[in-house]
């Protein structure tokens, strides 16, 4: 009666573990990019939607400072800064727009925002965010 497993059951196992392994990495570092953009996409429509509400609640001109540059995105009522997101850091996403800045009324309509476009990356992942005239953002 043997217990136990030989040098070579060992190897074939861990070839076989090994071979699996290759073929899952590359999958899971692009399903990690889309989960990154996900997230990305969402922070920044939550933004936009943050500063629209408070040009409606401050009833005065909000702006969404978009600075690909530096990665990060910032709302400002005035002189204050309202919120100002690193998307850079927190997402690990680059950035593009058409446009550097979205303004609202303090009406909740758009000023600056006809037809601008949010795209961000990460790898091989990618998404869009279109702002509307009226300041209206969808995917």
């Amino acid at each position: 009666m043997r217990f136990g497993m030989t040098f070579i059951e060992v190897s074939i196992t861990v070839a076989i573990l090994g071979v699996m392994a290759g073929l899952t990495f590359p999958r899971f570092g692009s399903y990690r990019d889309r989960i990154a953009v996900d997230a990305a996409t969402s922070s920044t429509m939550s933004l936009l939607a943050a500063a629209r509400h408070a040009a409606l609640r401050r009833a005065t001109r909000t702006a969404v400072h978009l600075d690909s540059a530096r990665g990060s995105v910032s709302i400002v009522a005035g002189i204050d800064t309202i919120e100002q997101r690193p998307m850079r850091e927190v997402h690990q996403v680059e950035f593009s727009t058409s446009r550097d800045s979205i303004a609202f009324a303090p009406s909740g309509l758009g000023y600056g925002a006809a037809n601008t476009q949010i795209i961000l990356r990460r790898g091989v992942a990618a998404d869009t965010i279109s702002v509307s005239r009226l300041g209206r953002a969808r995917r």
